[in-house]
């Protein structure tokens, strides 16, 4: 692997969920603002809080990088914060960017069904998504272990009851976004 390989994967993105041309709304007076916005982290989930630079021309769904902060070309600060310091706009916006997300790495979602493990000796990853019970959860693991799946598609042809799994996985994120409290988290704040 080269330099610039290693370089890359350090590398943190995220989506722009909602873009405040005049900073966000904390009690100064709006003029005296730099624009700031909310943005998505596309692997791990993080929620953040982000100050741009001026200049940018920044809309809802630019891709902005967030981590390492040398890398940063738009971003001129970022700060982790919880679903509940979300702008309405970005609230709005996180379902349609966690569904594009999924979408566009659909590989990687559907190897969750493929590698899911045992939490504990009565708790399964996938009785953690919404909608899978024990039939169901027994029925993807009989599969998997006949053949590995390789889409959505197929997985929907040989579970039957398991519509949609890409919607199944946006719901779990959603979840584990809002609710501080979850106890278990499988895609939020974990390094991919």
């Amino acid at each position: 692997m080269s330099e610039v390989d290693s370089d890359e994967s350090d590398v943190r993105r995220a989506v722009v969920l909602d873009y405040l041309a005049h900073g966000l709304s904390d009690g100064r007076r709006r003029y005296q603002q730099s624009p700031a916005g909310y943005a998505l982290g596309v692997d791990d989930f993080t929620l953040y809080e982000v100050a741009f630079d001026e200049t940018a021309r920044i809309t809802i769904g630019t891709r902005v990088v967030v981590e390492p902060q040398e890398e940063r070309d738009v971003v001129e600060d970022c700060r982790p914060v919880e679903y509940e310091r979300l702008s309405s706009g970005a609230q709005s916006e996180l379902e349609y960017v966690i569904h594009d997300l999924i979408e566009e790495d659909e590989e990687r979602f559907v190897d969750f069904y493929n590698e899911a493990q045992p939490i504990t000796l009565r708790l399964h990853q996938l009785n953690l998504l919404p909608g899978i019970g024990k039939k169901l959860r027994n029925t993807v693991l009989d599969e998997r272990k006949r053949k590995p799946f390789e889409s959505f598609k197929e997985l929907e042809e040989r579970v039957s009851g398991l519509h949609d799994p890409g919607d199944v996985l946006a719901n779990r994120i959603l979840e584990e976004l809002r609710d501080e409290d979850l106890k278990y988290r499988t895609f939020v704040g974990r390094e991919q």
